[in-house]
C-alpha cells in the first residue's frame, strides 16, 4: 500500500459517490486523511464508515455544493478534525439534457450553481489553508468541456467553464506554490452514468447494462471507465509525482478523444 499522502488532508466534494467517492478510496488508501462531502446523510455515513473499516481516516460533511454554507463547513470540520488542508478535489455535479431551445433558464441557473459556482465556492473557501501547505487543486470536469454529444448544451457549457477556471485558478496560485489542474474523465460508471443510461433505454436493468455497454464501445479500450481508475489520477495529481503539472487538462476517457468518427473498413 502506498503511503504517498501521509499526514495530508483532503476534502472531496461529491466524495460519497461514484468519482468522488474513488478518489476517497484512492487517497485514504495512500495515507491521507479524508474529509468526504456529499448530498446526503445517509451516503456519506456509508462511504466514511466504509474507509474507517478499512483501516482509513475519515469524516463526513452532506449539504448542497450551491450553498455557500456548505463549503464553510467543510472547510470547519477538516480544521477540526485533522487540524490542515492540503488538497481540494472538486467532483459533485449534476447531468442536464437540452437544446438552446429546450433548455429553460432555470436549468441553466441549477446547472451551474452546483457545477460551476460550486466549484469555485469549494477553491474560494479552502484556498487560504492549501496555500499554507503548497498543496493542490483539481477540478473533475469532462470530456465535455472540450467535445460534446448532442442535446446537452448547458452541462457542456459547466464543464467548458471548468477547464477555464484551472487554467486561470493555475496561473494565480503558481505564486503560493499551489498546483490545479482539470481532469476530464469519459464515460464512467457512476450512479449519474446509469441514472441517464435508465432515461435513455428501456427503464429495465437489462437496458440500462446495454446502453452502458454499447457507450463503452465508443472508448477504444471498448468499455467504460471505473470510479476507482479516474480517482487514482486525483490521488497522483496531488502527489509529489505530478509536481510540474499545472494549468493542465488531463484527459482520463479510455482514448475516447484520440480517436475520429471517421474508420476504415474492417478486412477480411
Amino acid at each position: 500500500m502506498s503511503r504517498k499522502h501521509e499526514g495530508r488532508v483532503v476534502i472531496v466534494t461529491g466524495g460519497s459517490a461514484g468519482i468522488g467517492r474513488g478518489a476517497v478510496e484512492a487517497f485514504a488508501e495512500d495515507g491521507a486523511s479524508v474529509v468526504v462531502h456529499g448530498l446526503t446523510a445517509d451516503d456519506v455515513e456509508t462511504t466514511v464508515g466504509a474507509i474507517l473499516a478499512s483501516g482509513g481516516k475519515a469524516v463526513g460533511v452532506h449539504g448542497d455544493v450551491a450553498l455557500e454554507e456548505t463549503h464553510r463547513r467543510m472547510v470547519e470540520v477538516a480544521l477540526a478534525e485533522f487540524g490542515r488542508i492540503d488538497h481540494l478535489v472538486t467532483s459533485a455535479g449534476i447531468q442536464t439534457y437540452g437544446d438552446a431551445e429546450t433548455t429553460t433558464p432555470a436549468d441553466l441557473d441549477r446547472v451551474y450553481s452546483v457545477n460551476v459556482k460550486g466549484v469555485f465556492m469549494a477553491v474560494h473557501a479552502a484556498i487560504s489553508e492549501i496555500r499554507k501547505n503548497r498543496g493542490t487543486v483539481t477540478l473533475v470536469s469532462s470530456v465535455q468541456g472540450v467535445a460534446t454529444q448532442n442535446n446537452v448544451v448547458g452541462y457542456t457549457m459547466t464543464k467548458g467553464a471548468l477547464n477555464a477556471m484551472a487554467r486561470a485558478m493555475a496561473v494565480d496560485e503558481a505564486a503560493h506554490g499551489v498546483r490545479v489542474n482539470a481532469l476530464l474523465p469519459g464515460s464512467v460508471d457512476t450512479p449519474m452514468l446509469r441514472t441517464s443510461a435508465r432515461a435513455w433505454s428501456d427503464g429495465t436493468d437489462a437496458g440500462e447494462d446495454a446502453l452502458i455497454a454499447q457507450w463503452g464501445t465508443m472508448h477504444p479500450l471498448g468499455r467504460v471507465g471505473q470510479p476507482r481508475e479516474i480517482g487514482n489520477v486525483c490521488s497522483f495529481l496531488a502527489s509529489e509525482a505530478a509536481s510540474f503539472v499545472t494549468g493542465s487538462e488531463i484527459r482520463v476517457d479510455g482514448g475516447l478523444l484520440a480517436r475520429i468518427a471517421a474508420a476504415l473498413p474492417a478486412k477480411d
